[in-house]
């Protein structure tokens, strides 16, 4: 198992990013904005039920490599890292587009089942989330304790306990303060940008940081 202190720092990495806005955040303001707590409540449900399926997807097909090859996981940390710095400029130049993802959620109300679907989808296939997991989760890991997977497993669900408290605070709020949030598309475009910048300085970090032998 992880020790205590990768596991708190490992904790530490996933809040400052999940902190930053990204698809699954949007998905579940929008939910929220168009249909209401409960449904941006049964979104954060379905994100996280797809989140995990890459942290196993990562644990499987990756835990070997961790264990047997620095080369190519610092080839993964490298391309990971400039895919967070890319996908943050993104972010920075998109700003202004997120006013029409917040207040574009007119759409009537869907099933639940439906609803956990869709965000199950956004989860799975959400980028941000993909490169945390494929290039970061991997550093906090300690091949000398053994069980790499079953470590990868274990950092993926404190991942995803911190992403569902963060993204129901998300979704209630957004929920609670409609009219607010929808009317200024200023507020949307700072939150956008700030954002950005946070994900370019992570990807920064994770590139000078790091397991090197």
């Amino acid at each position: 198992m992880p020790t205590t202190d990768r596991l708190l720092a490992f904790a530490a990495t996933s809040f400052l990013l999940i902190l930053i806005p990204g698809p699954s955040v949007l998905f579940v303001v929008g939910r929220a904005l168009a249909q209401g707590r409960r449904a941006a409540l049964t979104t954060v449900l379905g994100n996280t039920l797809g989140s995990y399926v890459l942290v196993v997807a990562v644990a499987l097909g990756v835990g070997a490599v961790v264990e047997r090859s620095v080369v190519v996981f610092t080839a993964l940390k490298l391309v990971g890292a400039a895919y967070l710095v890319y996908l943050g400029i993104n972010a920075v130049r998109r700003r202004g587009s997120l006013h029409a993802s917040f207040t574009g959620g007119d759409s009537p109300a869907h099933g639940g089942l439906r609803t956990l679907g869709e965000g199950f989808a956004v989860g799975v296939a959400n980028p941000k989330t993909i490169v945390f997991f494929a290039a970061v989760l991997p550093q906090f890991v300690d091949p000398a304790q053994g069980h790499v997977t079953a470590q990868m497993l274990l950092l993926g669900l404190v991942f995803n306990l911190i992403a569902v408290a963060s993204d129901s605070v998300w979704g209630l709020a957004a929920a609670t303060a409609r009219d607010w949030f929808a009317r200024s598309p200023r507020r949307l475009s700072l939150v956008g940008g700030a954002g950005g910048f946070a994900m370019i300085g992570l990807g920064i970090t994770v590139a000078a940081t790091g397991r090197k032998d």
